[in-house]
Order: C-alpha cells, then structure tokens, then sequence
C-alpha cells in the first residue's frame, strides 16, 4: 500500500519560503503519494469563542484536520512571525483543537523550519516541537535551514548548501514509513 505524505508550509504568504522548503522534503522520498497543502485554501478567522457560539466551527477547519487524518506522514515547516506560528497558521491550530485537541491524530511529523535569517526559524520550530506532541503529534525529527536566500534556490525548489541537503537527506533516510 502506497503511503501519503500532507506536507505544508505553515504560513499563508503567496510566496512562503516555508512551503517550498516543505515540498522539496517532499522529493526526497521514493513511492509515496504526496499532497502539499496551502493554507491560503483554507481561510479562516481568528479563533474566537464568540464566532465559536454564533456560528460554530469553520467546515475548512474540519476539512484541514481530515487532511491530517489521511496522512501517514506530515511534513510541517513553520514560518516564524516575532519568534512564533505564524497568525494564520495559530488560527487553523486552534480551531482544529476546538474539534479535537488531539488534532494531530498519532501522526509522524518531520518538522522543519526557515527563514532569510541565520536562525532558520529556530524559535518556532521549538517552540512547536515541544508543543505539538501535547496534541497526539509524533515528532519524528527536526530540521532549520538558515539563511534561506544564501542555501536555497527558490526558482529551482533545491537545497544549494550541500552540508544542509546532505543533513536533510540523511534525516528522511531514517525515516520509516
């Protein structure tokens, strides 16, 4: 049975760093299906208890949260916005914890992280690694790619920095599916 990848950035710009590092994890692996997904195709408000009690849960909050049902794999890259999830990235999180707190459903994820900076989204990733396993995540490992602009080519969807590219290939080589 072919195994599926849900792989996406955690951030809404039309131009994320972060899903194009998160779909060239993606073409690392061998035989699997992948789905990238945008969280532009998934607009919610801001979580609110009042929107809660007058017009219930958003349906692409429960749409988003079978995606992450039918992976047997996530690929997360967390976009860092003053050193933490991005807003549209909370708001998705927080209305699928309304649904079920354990929105992470048992999954492996393999969490990554960037940004143009030396840092690589190193606060976000972990602050996320410590906080998603509380929602039933499996962190499988880690991996921050500093300095986006210098290690990646955007235009041709690759790692550039051959040590950076060689730690994430050998990251996913130790990845059982």
């Amino acid at each position: 049975m072919t195994k599926k990848i849900v792989a996406f950035g955690a951030s809404n710009s039309s131009t994320s760093i972060n899903k194009r590092l998160a779909t060239y994890a993606t073409t690392l692996f061998k035989e699997v299906k992948v789905e990238i997904l945008d969280l532009n195709d998934f607009p919610i408000p801001t979580y609110s208890i009042d929107i809660e009690k007058k017009e219930g849960i958003p349906q692409l909050a429960h749409d988003f949260l079978a995606k992450i049902g039918e992976a047997d794999l996530l690929i997360i890259s967390m976009a860092e916005h003053n050193g933490n999830y991005t807003a549209a990235f909370k708001s998705i999180f927080d209305w699928m914890s309304r649904i079920n707190v354990k929105l992470f459903q048992g999954k492996k994820i393999l969490l990554l992280a960037t940004s143009p900076g030396s840092r690589g989204g190193s606060s976000v990733l972990e602050i996320a690694k410590e906080r998603f396993p509380r929602h039933d995540a499996t962190i499988i490992n880690t991996f921050s790619l500093p300095s986006f602009n210098d290690n990646f080519d955007y235009e041709k969807g690759i790692i550039t920095n051959e040590d950076l590219k060689k730690e994430l290939i050998d990251i996913i080589k130790s990845i059982d599916l």
